[in-house]
């Protein structure tokens, strides 16, 4: 594993209330034009099926990611009053987990820690 690769992922996955995708997906598409905004944000977008919707993203660091939750909070709040959140991964390498467990333990994410790979 490359040194240099401190990149975080963030996944949340979403159960969207009955009757409630066409405005959940309102939503996601304010959620990237405000991400696309995020020097720090490598990727970013949303997956569908049927009712279950999952936001792919990654970040160039911790300070990334926990940017991006500070930019998209309000957002966030009006998508979990239509839907909730089933599952929350975070991975990266443990020098940036690190850094983002006592922000991110209120939300109970599973941490993911990098242990083999590399970066172009």
């Amino acid at each position: 594993m490359s040194a240099q690769d401190k990149c975080c992922t963030i996944a949340p996955y979403f159960r969207v209330s009955s009757g409630k995708l066409e405005a959940f997906k309102e939503l996601c598409q304010q959620f990237v034009a405000k991400t696309s905004e995020e020097t720090k944000c490598l990727y970013y977008g949303f997956c569908f099926d049927r009712d279950l919707a999952h936001c792919r993203e990654g970040y160039a660091d911790a300070e990334g990611l926990l940017t991006h939750l500070k930019n998209v909070g309000s957002l966030l709040e009006e998508a979990l009053k239509i839907s909730e959140i089933t599952r929350l991964e975070i991975h990266g390498p443990e020098e940036e987990i690190a850094k983002l467990r006592e922000p991110l333990a209120g939300l109970k994410p599973q941490f993911f820690i990098l242990a083999y790979g590399f970066r172009r």
